[in-house]
């Protein structure tokens, strides 16, 4: 995976348990940043590995459910507590490989705490990484 020149990464393994589908942790990555999702997609804009589909890497708003999912075994009702009516600002989008899609991104700002009592204002990055 390409570094960021300025947005720096922390992994964040501590959520997988909350996020990540029952039996499939294994095939995704999650990390966090103090960075903001617009300063995350500007400086990706350069990122010439990311897959340029229409819609792709745009933010939307939209509900916890919807960024998160509910495949996770995350208590829903506490984050949508936490979230209450505010939105939650969402991108998309693929990064490839020698021409095949090697990784699904989801970018979510701003990302609730491990124990969902708390929103940080940067970015939580979900990659799944996508088998041959």
């Amino acid at each position: 995976m390409p570094a960021s020149a300025t947005v720096s990464w922390q992994d964040a393994a501590e959520y997988l348990s909350l996020f990540a589908p029952v039996g499939h942790g294994n095939s995704y990555g999650i990390s966090v940043t103090s960075t903001g999702l617009n300063e995350v997609l500007g400086e990706l804009s350069t990122d010439q590995t990311l897959v340029r589909t229409p819609g792709a890497w745009q933010a939307r708003d939209e509900s916890g459910t919807d960024a998160f999912g509910t495949a996770g075994l995350y208590n829903r009702w506490l984050l949508t507590r936490l979230y209450g009516s505010r939105p939650v600002r969402v991108a998309r989008g693929a990064r490839a490989d020698r021409g095949r899609v090697v990784e699904a991104w989801t970018l979510i700002s701003p990302y609730p705490s491990a124990d969902l009592r708390v929103l940080h204002p940067g970015t939580m990055r979900l990659i799944l990484n996508v088998s041959p």
